[in-house]
């Protein structure tokens, strides 16, 4: 009898995960990383973020803007506003059942799927450690530097980037907390070029932010919050001020060190400069050539649907360029069930590309597949369905 009370209770134990109760997780490389996971920051990014959401969450085409490499994740976290479910955010230090981050980690979010997408879900032995990071204050790991000024380590969105709209705000994060009455209207701000795409020629468009802000759960990063803005097709430009008689200050009231020639950290060691990102917004069109240059030549065509047109897939469904892929897909049967017609104009519903991208078909996995990132955004498919039910036009 004691035997088995023995042997339940080392069952018991395994299945519960192996959870230490001390913020470390037994289970060791749980994302495939090194080491045990405990509940410092440095420790998830490395075991979970690192090898498993970077599959999806890196550069300038993360969904929903979230990257979560080392140099982006925690700025792009704490303190931050889901993109998915406002004003809920992503981490809310020492509250992680109210953090949205924990809520997609154990399949309780109402929008949106679990994550990680396309793997098995997080052990909960591992969820609990990232918990206990949150509820210990979702510290960061990384120190201050010394006797250096202040400087951007990071700007969302991505400088050079291209966006179907406006985000939902302008995220700038620094290497040390930063003086918050330092950062106003006339530090941070955010213009248009007016059309023309260049700046300086006088007819540039000020952007008026709902709120500028430095939250005390991310002293270290300012938002830039565009709520209720219109978004137009334009090029932007985000300046954080370091010269002038108003600039961006730490606590000890260092100005920032600013000039930005494409690499973050900005600067070049001294005080002064002030720091200009551009990005463009480029709204989506039901055209064939808006496709082809936000889904087919973005996801599709990089090493899969690349031609020559032929009888095997992946390669054989090209979908390299404009005419390519209009040849290859409207009034084509599917290889993989030849009754269905790729597109069919004007019935998207029967349409085997929407049934695929959908991962509603009968046969074979969700394109994109999981293996190669997130599924595509809802707004991607709907320009698409779009497309196809006015006529699936060349």
């Amino acid at each position: 009898m004691k035997a088995t009370t023995g042997l339940l209770l080392l069952a018991a134990i395994a299945l519960a995960g192996c959870y230490a109760g001390d913020g470390t997780s037994l289970s060791p490389n749980p994302g495939g990383g090194g080491g045990v996971l405990q509940s410092n920051f440095q420790s998830i990014q490395d075991t979970v973020f690192t090898p498993l959401c970077t599959v999806c969450h890196i550069g300038a085409s993360a969904p929903v803007g979230l990257r979560l490499d080392g140099a982006n994740s925690f700025g792009l976290l704490v303190g931050i506003s889901s993109a998915q479910a406002p004003p809920l955010l992503r981490v809310n230090p020492g509250n992680p059942d109210d953090s949205y981050l924990i809520q997609k980690l154990e399949g309780t979010a109402q929008t949106g799927q679990p994550m990680p997408i396309g793997t098995p879900a997080l052990p909960q032995a591992d969820i609990d450690v990232i918990r206990q990071w949150i509820l210990d204050g979702a510290l960061p790991t990384m120190s201050p530097p010394s006797g250096e000024p202040i400087r951007v380590t990071l700007l969302s969105p991505l400088p050079g980037s291209t966006l179907h709209a406006l985000p939902a705000s302008i995220i700038a994060m620094f290497d040390r907390e930063l003086e918050a009455t330092s950062v106003d209207a006339t530090t941070f701000t955010l213009e248009r070029s007016g059309g023309d795409g260049t700046f300086g020629d006088g007819n540039e468009v000020m952007v008026t932010a709902a709120a500028i802000t430095v939250t005390m759960a991310n002293p270290m990063t300012a938002i830039f919050d565009l709520t209720g803005v219109a978004s137009l097709d334009d090029s932007y430009r985000v300046r954080i001020a370091g010269s002038g008689g108003a600039t961006i200050r730490d606590l000890d009231a260092s100005a920032l060190d600013g000039e930005f020639n494409g690499f973050f950290p900005s600067g070049d060691g001294t005080q002064g400069g002030d720091f200009e990102g551009f990005f463009t917004v480029a709204a989506l069109a039901p055209t064939i050539e808006s496709i082809q240059a936000n889904v087919f030549s973005t996801t599709c065509s990089s090493g899969c649907h690349t031609g020559p047109t032929g009888g095997t897939l992946p390669r054989g469904m090209d979908l390299s360029n404009t005419d390519a892929s209009f040849n290859s897909l409207v009034l084509v049967p599917s290889i993989q069930t030849p009754a269905i017609m790729r597109v069919i104009p004007g019935d998207p519903d029967a349409s085997y590309l929407v049934q695929k991208i959908e991962g509603r078909a009968g046969f074979g996995q969700i394109m994109p597949p999981p293996a190669s990132g997130a599924p595509l955004d809802q707004a991607l498919i709907d320009i698409i369905r779009q497309w196809i039910a006015n006529g699936a036009n060349r």
